[in-house]
């Protein structure tokens, strides 16, 4: 098969690698890819949010098979340019992307179905958003009503903190949106992963990452310094509990709309006295929590994927190891801030590249025979083991291999379950 994956960050990075891995895979090419990808797979300069620049070099590469990896692609609709056109895709419609485009949507269709969630209210203005949290009070949560990659996301402790958040969101920090304020959920988050074909799901795996930049889940948060799997507190009780309540409801309330949602469904969740309540729902697979799933998963993922964009996924399995992965985020300094670019990387020549031990590049490009830094988050040391501490060395290994004095990293990733 010729297959082409849309993206170019540590996500794509390591579906690319496990996809590679796959006998099925005659040509893989990542558009636009960065320096890691270009070792494992074709780079394409490309447009990916331009549905007929995507489509077009789909017609002339005899592409059989499209991957979607992050979610602006699937909320400009280029899923559907693709679908059109009869091409096979991997990802949710314009529609049903949804789920991730707009957190009201999202609120909607869990009031519809019944989906335990939090509290929420919707504000196009900033005056009566600012008077609802005053009456509300703190602890509560403000949210952007977008796609904010990662960053659109506000837990207030005080009602001070809030109001900032929604000043910030209306002032335009993210785009032209409106606000979400929801009821501050306490718990333990996690994150749980299922594919679906429209009507059918098949749960692939449960991981919890770390947002806050820095160690002890401390400073603002981030789109993510590292992550692990499994994740211990999604017991299969829970596991169950979330497909019955939450995934299988949403998924049947879609379809009854006319919006059957395909891909991958990534259920942000809240974990208190045994229960489950949805935080956020992502319509691609998270970062860095990807990683640590296709470390787990290696060759297996493309026959999954295509058993989902097929409408296979009853007659689908998972076949899991009884192993754990970790994975940590290198990012340049000053990140989640203003951060320089170009510093040069050393010491990636000398890593190994194996089902255990995998850096997958984020944020690089290559540049007079170095690799340099393009980005905020720019590595992501993976490691894989038997038990969870032997991921965490590996991964750590990984880390402390690297020459890249302008980068740095959290020192603590899977301390909870560790």
């Amino acid at each position: 098969m010729n297959i082409l994956i849309l993206g170019g960050g540590g996500r794509e990075h390591a579906l690319a690698w496990a996809i590679r891995q796959n006998p099925k895979c005659d040509r893989l090419i990542v558009a636009p890819g960065n320096a890691g990808i270009a070792n494992v797979a074709e780079c394409a300069d490309l447009d990916i949010l331009s549905r007929a620049e995507v489509l077009e070099f789909s017609q002339e590469n005899a592409i059989d098979f499209v991957v979607i990896g992050p979610e602006a692609p699937l909320a400009a609709g280029v899923s559907d340019a693709l679908r059109d056109a009869g091409f096979l895709v991997f990802g949710p419609s314009q529609a049903a992307a949804q789920l991730e485009a707009s957190k009201a949507f999202t609120k909607e269709i869990c009031d519809a179905c019944g989906a335990p969630t939090a509290a929420w209210a919707r504000f196009t203005d900033a005056a009566s958003a600012r008077d609802y949290v005053t009456a509300q009070g703190a602890p509560i949560v403000v949210k952007a009503d977008g796609l904010a990659a990662g960053k659109g996301v506000t837990v207030a402790e005080t009602v001070d903190q809030a109001h900032q958040a929604i000043d910030a969101i209306f002032d335009g920090e993210f785009g032209d949106m409106s606000v979400v304020i929801e009821e501050f959920m306490a718990g333990e988050e996690a994150s749980f992963f299922i594919l679906c074909d429209g009507t059918d799901c098949l749960p692939i795996g449960t991981a919890q990452d770390h947002k806050r930049v820095g160690d002890g889940d401390i400073g603002p948060n981030t789109g993510g310094m590292g992550a692990y799997s499994p994740a211990p507190v999604l017991t299969q009780a829970l596991q169950d509990q979330v497909m019955a309540l939450i995934v299988r409801p949403t998924v049947a309330e879609m379809e009854r709309r006319g919006m059957p949602f395909q891909g991958v469904l990534y259920a942000g969740l809240m974990i208190r006295d045994g229960q489950a309540r949805l935080v956020e729902y992502n319509v691609r697979f998270g970062d860095p929590e990807c990683q640590v799933l296709m470390m787990r998963l290696g060759a297996q993922v493309l026959d999954l994927l295509l058993a989902c964009a097929e409408g296979r996924l009853s007659e689908t399995s998972v076949n899991w190891a009884d192993d754990h992965a970790l994975t940590v985020v290198m990012a340049a300094e000053g990140y989640p801030g203003s951060y320089q670019k170009g510093s040069t990387i050393k010491g990636l020549d000398s890593l190994s590249e194996t089902s255990f031990e995998m850096t997958f590049h984020a944020g690089t490009a290559a540049k007079d025979g170095q690799i340099i830094a393009t980005g905020g988050r720019v590595l992501t040391c993976t490691g894989r083991g038997p038990t969870l501490a032997e991921a965490h060395r590996r991964a750590y290994a990984q880390v402390d291999a690297i020459d890249w004095p302008q980068g740095f990293c959290r020192r603590d990733i899977g301390w909870r379950a560790l």
